[in-house]
């Protein structure tokens, strides 16, 4: 079976995906442990996605949501979501559609989507500078919590995103909207602890549910944040969690907000709790970091089930590789020596 990794250069996205070349490199290096023909492609042009196209992969595994191009005729600029594109041209690929991804990339349509399914998510609505004169005509009460609307790997947030005056609000969706040139997400801030989940959709759409804690680093004000520096420091410590109360409910919120997504194949969910224990979702993100050691994915996985790393790029295969093989003939079906395993 000939597979291929889709990959593009990380400084011209705001979300990077797996990660890292290196990243790309360790998914390599574990789906040709299980015995395929693997090809790793950093994609810049349309032209480098059709040469892949010719190639007819039987799986291309998309390591980013979208490329950002030129086009041919130079009069037009914008993303190729890798989704899109390898479904016209009929070849199979991993990960969720455009249409669920884009829950990944707005993180409001996600929360609007849960809600109106009946899922908890903080309380927010949307700012731009200006939009409200005085405390009072906020639609939500302080203490309130800020970032940008899709933004990633905490990209925006540090401890100047928790507000509990107007003129903190202020300053900080000036701040979000002068970088981001897009309006704010302002939610309701939640003070309790904070998980990751990672979730794999296995053999007869049984899930692999892997939740932890994360525990950021106390900033100077007392703050656990978890921003951007922490997560490029790797300051912030992944636990198990050990009140199996608290893993219960925040395993099955993650479970609801999968599947009322539609998320196909993996996806990590994030959730917050307040002080008196309810779980919210944060949010959804569907091409996870893969970066071994420190990535969230890869690392709730071993905290929850003992995976390895390369136990783990298995499993987060096993749909695109099912859907490879309910195309072949019984006769020539892949070699079970090299079919995933069912978790344990």
């Amino acid at each position: 079976m000939r597979i291929e990794i889709i990959t593009t250069p990380n400084d011209a996205l705001k979300e990077s995906g797996f990660g890292s070349l290196n990243a790309c490199r360790s998914v390599l290096a574990a789906t040709q442990q299980m015995g395929y023909r693997v090809r790793l492609n950093v994609c810049k042009t349309e032209d480098d996605l059709y040469d892949i196209v010719r190639r007819k992969p039987e799986l291309v595994i998309l390591a980013v949501k979208y490329i950002p191009i030129n086009h041919k005729d130079k009069l037009q600029t914008g993303d190729i979501w890798l989704s899109d594109y390898f479904d016209r041209h009929g070849i199979n690929f991993t990960g969720s559609s455009r249409a669920v991804l884009e829950f990944d990339s707005n993180k409001v349509l996600a929360k609007t989507h849960l809600t109106n399914k009946g899922i908890k998510t903080a309380n927010y609505f949307i700012a731009v500078p200006g939009q409200y004169k005085k405390a009072s005509e906020l639609p939500i009460t302080f203490p309130l919590f800020l970032k940008p609307l899709d933004a990633a790997n905490g990209n925006g947030i540090d401890d100047l995103s928790f507000a509990s005056n107007f003129s903190d609000y202020e300053s900080k969706v000036a701040s979000l909207f002068s970088t981001f040139n897009q309006p704010v997400l302002v939610e309701k801030y939640l003070d309790g602890r904070e998980y990751t989940v990672a979730v794999i959709k296995i053999r007869h759409d049984e899930l692999m549910v892997s939740a932890v804690e994360v525990i950021p680093p106390a900033s100077a004000n007392g703050l656990r944040i978890l921003g951007a520096k922490a997560k490029k420091d790797n300051s912030e410590t992944l636990i198990e969690i050990d009140d199996n109360d608290v893993k219960s409910r925040v395993t099955a919120l993650a479970i609801d907000a999968f599947n009322t997504l539609g998320v196909r194949d993996f996806g990590r969910i994030d959730i917050k709790t307040n002080k008196n224990g309810e779980c919210f979702f944060i949010e959804a993100n569907l091409v996870p970091g893969m970066t071994a050691g420190s990535s969230y994915f890869p690392e709730a996985c071993e905290l929850a089930h003992a995976f390895t790393y390369d136990k783990v790029i298995e499993l987060l295969l096993t749909g695109g590789l099912a859907r490879v093989a309910s195309t072949i003939p019984p006769n020539i079906q892949p070699d079970p020596h090299h079919t995933l395993a069912a978790a344990i």
